[in-house]
């Protein structure tokens, strides 16, 4: 008895002391930002009413969680920024007018994938860890980490791969460089979160091998190589259970097999049901469905906030449940800079804009080129550069991951800018975004409908306005080259976010036909000018069979952030030797992908996942389909030759290496994609899976050694009836090439 009063008396000293102290570091006792004192968090939480501790972990405005003044604890501060820090919201829910809040606009999620280069996945978290600490943000959401199961997921752009080992690849390099700036990952949407449409009440009908093998890998590399200090919950059910409280999910898998302890935060408004958050992982509940009035918001009605008090003193569910969330919750104050000096961070410096320049230059994907690129400004007089998306900006659209950037340069800004007085450049919009609103339902909602009007707005966005085709026509007809830059957009303006039915937040694609004309104008162009560049933006591809076949060049550019424009110039013109490489498979329709032909999207009030673990290039090369670009591809001004190639087994390992020669007249760089083939598997798998990567930068008639390591994850499958990772005996190929399609080499090991 006089051992707990004398330790309840330092404790009590201990706290006065702290709460004493300036700064935000009041709560954080002697614990440097990034330190864990358990000790520290123990005497916090002992010291906390109930009401306390229900208001650590529910929201206190549209951006924070609550903090207990009282006790020093500050609120925890969030922002989207998947690929640059969201807008200033302040204490509100809509975005404020004249803040200070301009910032780096990245290119997205993909168009970093696509470089298919570590490095800049773990640079591209360090800048965002710096200019989000310079706004004083706690968590930053990103990484998108979800699979890519269809092309019409209107999420796409913000994601990385339909492949989860690159995901797992980029965004483990992403997280680390975050959090080493002080500021928190919390990567998303865990879990099976693959379209918007009914994104808060679709049940995705998954397997425990699909979960395992397909869309819980990249999750599982954030929190144990990556070090995730939260991670976000997904808005769908799992096999009827929400994800953001769902048992299995949180507790078996996350807190339980991985060893996460960490904060799990849900989406704005996922959580659905007081007692399964309680029970089930929910760490905090930011958002809510029961918020009906953003001007007077009312906190205390969150789930987690007075219903949870309620269910815990009738004795329903133990405080201790709420304890634990606690001590999560101060765990990831400690780590972050939450509760002590963020630093200086920086926003908005040069060094910032040339790295969303370098991501772009490698991001950018050259799909088909039959030797009209790179243009020769010397050689050009007159340069025609078509098309709506040539001017557009698309920082601020697309939905919770809009930017406010500081800049944008757009297509025709950079092609200017680079060809300078040697070239006369004229413009044309060749076909422009329309909308008609009342063609739309529930604008507001998570989904375009599938209905009638919805349908017919989308058709007539394939008309093309002619009287802009035939200003574009006679432009291209007198000019010595043609640049066309269409694709998707975010969506229109007027609409909430400036969304359409396009790449956007809350809203799926209805399929992959290019919109407002676009078919018919890249045809006459290609009929009037045989020097025609195609140059399209967006989260995904689209159908090309009308329009491919007589393209001499087709770049596909994402959206590429603040420097896009003169990275789309640079590659065109040369100046930079494309090195990107395709992170999905590029088929024609949407009807050909496994998440349609096989599986079910987007459901209704169900989506069976049928296609099991054959998503992406491993159901079509597996099955033998045909695609218009497979994964892994992408074009160079230069070639490469591969030879030499040594597997070597040892410690549990093997060690691959094959000698790279760049055999081309110009600088350049290949990624060496390694890929897994069990040859005799008991059941069901894929004919290759993607198990290793690395990108080489090589000189004109460079050779290099190219040495990547496979352990024994590489090898092994999760059992659909044992339900446990196991590694079966056998010969297993190894396959080295330039994508799923390209195999250059190949030899076997056994295990």
């Amino acid at each position: 008895m006089r051992n707990s009063l004398f330790i309840f008396i330092v404790l009590a000293v201990t706290v006065l002391f702290i709460s004493c102290q300036p700064g935000r570091d009041q709560a954080n006792g002697g614990a440097a930002p990034g330190e864990v004192s358990e000790e520290i968090i123990d005497s916090l939480i002992d010291l906390m009413t109930l009401d306390e501790k229900l208001g650590l972990i529910t929201a206190s405005s549209s951006f924070t969680s609550g903090g207990v003044p009282r006790l020093g604890i500050p609120e925890l501060v969030f922002s989207d920024g998947p690929h640059g820090v969201r807008h200033e919201h302040g204490r509100g829910w809509y975005a404020l007018e004249d803040a200070d809040d301009e910032a780096t606009y990245l290119p997205v999620g993909i168009c970093l994938a696509s470089t298919w280069n570590k490095d800049l996945g773990y640079r591209y978290g360090e800048v965002l860890g710096n200019e989000a600490k310079e706004r004083g943000k706690d968590v930053l959401l990103g990484p998108g980490i979800n699979i890519i199961r269809s092309p019409l997921n209107g999420r796409n752009f913000e994601y990385l791969s339909e492949d989860p080992y690159l995901t797992a690849m980029m965004g483990v390099g992403y997280v680390k460089g975050l959090q080493e700036q002080g500021v928190a990952a919390c990567p998303k949407h865990y879990a099976a979160n693959n379209q918007e449409t009914d994104r808060h009440n679709i049940d995705a009908i998954v397997s425990k091998r699909a979960l395992h093998e397909i869309y819980f890998p990249a999750f599982r590399s954030v929190v144990q190589d990556g070090g995730a200090w939260s991670i976000m919950g997904a808005y769908n059910k799992i096999n009827g259970q929400y994800a953001t409280h769902h048992e299995y999910l949180n507790n078996v898998v996350l807190k339980g097999k991985w060893g996460f302890d960490g904060v799990v935060v849900s989406d704005w408004g996922s959580v659905k049901d007081t007692r399964e958050a309680l029970l089930y992982g929910t760490d905090i509940e930011m958002g809510t469905e029961l918020l009906r009035d953003f001007d007077n918001p009312e906190y205390d009605e969150f789930y987690m906030a007075r219903p949870a008090k309620e269910m815990i003193e009738r004795g329903e569910v133990d405080e201790s449940y709420v304890d634990e969330k606690v001590r999560r919750v101060l765990r990831l104050m400690q780590r972050t800079t939450a509760m002590s000096d963020h630093g200086q961070g920086k926003r908005n410096v040069e060094e910032h804009q040339q790295f969303a320049l370098e991501v772009a230059r490698e991001g950018i994907v050259l799909l088909k080129n039959d030797g009209l690129l790179p243009l020769d400004k010397s050689e050009i007089k007159t340069l025609a550069v078509v098309g709506h998306n040539a001017t557009r900006h698309f920082a601020g659209r697309g939905g919770s991951s809009q930017v406010r950037a500081l800049y944008e340069i757009t297509p025709l800004e950079g092609i200017r800018n680079l060809v300078g007085d040697d070239v006369e450049v004229l413009y044309a919009e060749g076909y422009e975004p329309y909308y008609d609103e009342s063609l739309f339902r529930d604008v507001t909602g998570d989904a375009a409908s599938q209905s009638t009007e919805n349908i017919r707005e989308v058709e007539l966005a394939r008309t093309a306005n002619q009287a802009l085709v035939q200003e574009a026509v006679a432009l291209a007809e007198t000019a010595d080259a043609v640049i066309f830059v269409g694709g998707w957009i975010h969506g229109h303006e007027g609409m909430p976010w400036g969304e359409g039915t396009y790449d956007a937040e809350a809203r799926d694609k209805l399929n992959l036909k290019l919109i407002f004309g676009q078919e018919e104008l890249i045809r006459e162009l290609n009929r009037v000018n045989d020097q025609t560049a195609i140059v399209l933006m967006g989260g995904s591809n689209v159908e090309m069979e009308n329009w491919l076949p007589e393209s001499r060049a087709y770049l596909h550019a994402w959206y590429p952030g603040m420097e896009g424009g003169t990275a789309i110039a640079e590659v065109l013109f040369g100046e930079v030797n494309p090195s990107g490489k395709l992170p999905m498979t590029f088929a024609n329709s949407h009807e050909d992908y496994p998440s349609h032909s096989i599986g079910e999207f987007p459901g209704d009030g169900t989506v069976e996942y049928r296609e099991e673990i054959f998503v992406g290039y491993r159901y079509f090369d597996t099955y033998d389909r045909p695609v218009k670009f497979p994964f892994g591809f992408g074009l160079s001004y230069t070639t490469f030759a591969f030879s030499d190639l040594e597997l070597t087994k040892q410690n549990n390992k093997v060690i691959v290496e094959c000698t790279v020669t760049n055999t081309g007249a110009r600088e350049g760089a290949v990624v060496v994609q390694v890929y897994v083939h069990q040859k005799e598997p008991t059941f069901d798998r894929p004919i290759r899976e993607l198990k290793g990567f690395e990108k080489v930068h090589l000189a004109r008639g460079a050779s290099a050694t190219v040495s990547i390591e496979l352990d024994e994850s590489a090898f092994k499958q999760f059992h659909p009836e044992e339900l446990r990772w196991m590694l079966e005996p056998g010969s297993y190929e190894i396959q080295v090439g330039t994508s799923s399609r390209d195999i250059k080499l190949a030899g076997s090991v056994d295990w």
